[in-house]
Order: structure tokens, then C-alpha cells, then sequence
């Protein structure tokens, strides 16, 4: 039987402006990080307007953490400071850790109508991890299982393990070290 937890507060995303004038909305992070532990931060950067996501990421540092990039509607595009390149799409997941340091960008490109959507998630590194080798995994959505839970909900595994399906992403040694 599953334990039920009570929901302990309800918060608004806030908008905000990154990267080269990205509009997108924080769900959380920064001086909320000690209640989301070992989450820092959760953007939602979907728009209709491109001129609100067009200008991207360009090229950006990022240390000790891990970003999880899942895509919605359009296409990010994406490149490392160590030579990984690629382009994810619709179910589509970009999984980079950062490790001991390195530079990348994501330049969200859009639909044929213009729409973008998507989220990114940034989760901190375990001490014994943070001066890792950073690495980066492209995940395509045909390659993410899917199972059902009860009252029929359907969940996607990207890191972990749900009804005996097991996500790909990340890594073993990443996603045990998460529980």
C-alpha cells in the first residue's frame, strides 16, 4: 500500500528572463533551495512568440550540477565545450552533468507554427561527485519507458526505477545516488 503525503505549500512560478532574453517561468530555485534539496532550480519555457525564446543560451559555464532538459513542443538545439553536439525534439530529453566544469548552450528553435515548450531541470551533485568528468546523453523518447500506475496514470522514466521499468538517463551511478 503507498503511503499518502500531505501537501505542505502550493507556490506560483514567477516569470523571469535568462539567457539572451529567454521569457520563461521559475517554478522554483535559488533561495528555495534548501527546501527542494537536491533540486536548485525548474524553469517551464513555453511560448508562442518566438522573439520570447529565440535568443537562447548561448554559451554558458555550469559546475557541481546536473541540467535535465525535457522537451515538449519544437526543438532545442545544443553544444558542449567538449564537442557534443545535438538537437532534441518533442519527448525528447538532454541529460548533461556538469561534473568539474564545463561550457555549453541550448538555443530553442520552435515548431513549424512557432510554439516552444519545454522544461529544465537542475539537480546539485553529490559531494563525491562534483568534480567528476562531466558527461552528456541525448535521450530520445522512443527510448523512455513508459508504465501505468494505478487510476490510470501513465509515467515516463527518465532516472530511476517505477513498476519495473528502469530510465536510462543519467546513469546508474547517478540516479541511486538520488534516493
Amino acid at each position: 500500500m503507498r503511503k499518502l503525503r500531505k501537501i505542505k505549500t502550493v507556490s506560483k512560478s514567477k516569470p523571469t528572463i535568462e539567457g539572451a532574453g529567454v521569457h520563461l517561468k521559475r517554478a522554483f530555485g535559488y533561495y528555495q533551495v534548501p527546501q527542494f534539496d537536491p533540486f536548485l532550480l525548474l524553469d517551464d519555457f513555453r511560448s508562442d512568440d518566438p522573439s520570447k525564446y529565440l535568443p537562447g543560451f548561448p554559451w554558458h559555464p555550469h559546475r557541481g550540477i546536473e541540467t535535465i532538459t525535457y522537451v515538449l513542443q519544437g526543438d532545442v538545439e545544443h553544444g558542449d565545450s567538449m564537442g557534443n553536439k545535438g538537437d532534441i525534439t518533442v519527448g525528447d530529453v538532454q541529460w548533461m552533468t556538469a561534473g568539474s566544469g564545463i561550457i555549453h548552450q541550448e538555443m530553442p528553435k520552435g515548431d513549424k507554427t512557432g510554439r516552444m515548450g519545454g522544461f529544465q531541470l537542475w539537480a546539485n551533485l553529490p559531494a563525491s561527485m562534483k568534480m567528476m568528468e562531466p558527461r552528456y546523453r541525448d535521450v530520445r523518447n522512443e527510448q523512455i519507458p513508459e508504465r501505468s500506475l494505478d487510476g490510470g496514470v501513465k509515467v515516463r522514466i527518465i532516472c530511476g526505477k517505477v513498476n519495473g521499468g528502469q530510465g536510462i538517463a543519467g546513469g546508474q551511478q547517478t540516479c541511486q545516488k538520488r534516493r
